[in-house]
């Protein structure tokens, strides 16, 4: 192993690690929505990872923003009201929704991004497209998960009823998936342009 590729491996694993932490951090800054959810920002370290590091990255970053999601159902790095009635439910669904979901994510994120490589779109453009895919597609599965697995409970059958399913989806993350998609967008195009710079691209 030369020196040069000694450093790109220890550069790519402090990037993981500090991708890591700001997945935990981001973890306790959701901001409440109604309907037991929140407008979260966890998808940006997954759009970083893909952009860094390709397929790998996203689902090892995905699977991180995964279990932590998972595991606020039971109060760790921070909650999920809507988690924490839904997951006695059952577990295994939960974390199916919660965890493989995400690792779609980082694993579609970067078939996106390898996409928009294969084109002329200057590397800006290109982490606005993936920043917004990550957060487009975890809204997609999150909440397609959530009432196919979950919408025939107490919690939601009522709601789902009374709105209609496509309603429901609506009025629950139609602000929230907004928001996470143009900050993802904005902050991953930079994101990218900087680690240009760094060199990790």
């Amino acid at each position: 192993m030369t020196n040069t590729t000694r450093r790109t491996k220890i550069a790519r694993m402090t990037l993981l690690a500090m991708l890591v932490a700001v997945l935990i951090v981001l973890a306790y800054v959701n901001i409440p929505m109604p309907m037991g959810l929140s407008i979260t920002f966890n998808m940006i370290p997954v759009a970083i990872a893909v952009m860094a590091m390709g397929l790998p990255g996203g689902v090892i970053i995905g699977g991180a923003f995964g279990l932590i999601s998972f595991l606020q159902c039971f109060g760790i790095c921070g909650s999920s009201a809507l988690g924490a009635a839904l997951v006695n439910v059952s577990p295994f669904l939960m974390f199916v929704q919660r965890f493989v979901s995400r690792v779609l994510v980082g694993v579609l994120a970067a078939v996106v991004y390898r996409a928009m490589c294969k084109t002329k779109a200057p590397l800006y453009i290109r982490g606005v497209v993936t920043g917004f895919s990550a957060a487009f597609f975890n809204t997609l599965f999150f909440m397609s998960l959530l009432v196919l697995f979950f919408g025939s409970t107490e919690k939601l059958a009522g709601p789902i009823a009374e709105k209609g399913v496509l309603m429901y989806i609506i009025t629950s993350v139609g602000i929230n998936a907004v928001v996470e998609m143009v900050v993802a967008a904005v902050v991953t195009g930079a994101a990218g342009v900087a680690l240009k710079k760094a060199r990790m691209i």
